[in-house]
């Protein structure tokens, strides 16, 4: 496995910027939509669980498990991106995620941020 098998964010083409700061440089908000998510539960399969519990004795990363969970980030994130869209916005500001034990073997993500327009200063 690659180290492209362990990142994510956002595809460079996407037509929503998502940054986890206040503004973006070089632009400035005409309208805040307001509060927007992307939430996705995951539960664990059987044979990483068993490998995860092996692996868990002697000591090192659960590869299987840390790439589960940055697929179901990057799922968390478009489905953000899509409800951003989908309010008219063309950005996400203060983007954050929130991971949680949702059930046993189970975690919930959340990704949020404030959905907004932004344009670009003149000079």
């Amino acid at each position: 496995m690659g180290i492209e098998d362990f990142g994510g964010g956002l595809n460079p083409q996407s037509d929503v910027l998502v940054v986890t700061t206040n503004d973006v440089p070089g632009f400035r908000v005409t309208r805040v939509i307001g509060e927007v998510f992307g939430l996705t539960v995951r539960s664990r399969h059987l044979g990483s669980q068993i490998g995860a519990g092996l692996k868990s004795m002697i000591g090192g990363e659960l590869k299987g498990l840390t790439k589960t969970l940055v697929e179901t980030r990057n799922q968390a994130m478009e489905r953000l991106i899509e409800q951003a869209r989908a309010r008219g916005a063309n950005a996400v500001l203060m983007f954050r995620f929130d991971v949680t034990e949702a059930l046993d073997g189970a975690a919930e993500v959340c990704a949020y941020g404030t959905a907004v327009v932004i344009e670009q200063q003149q000079q």
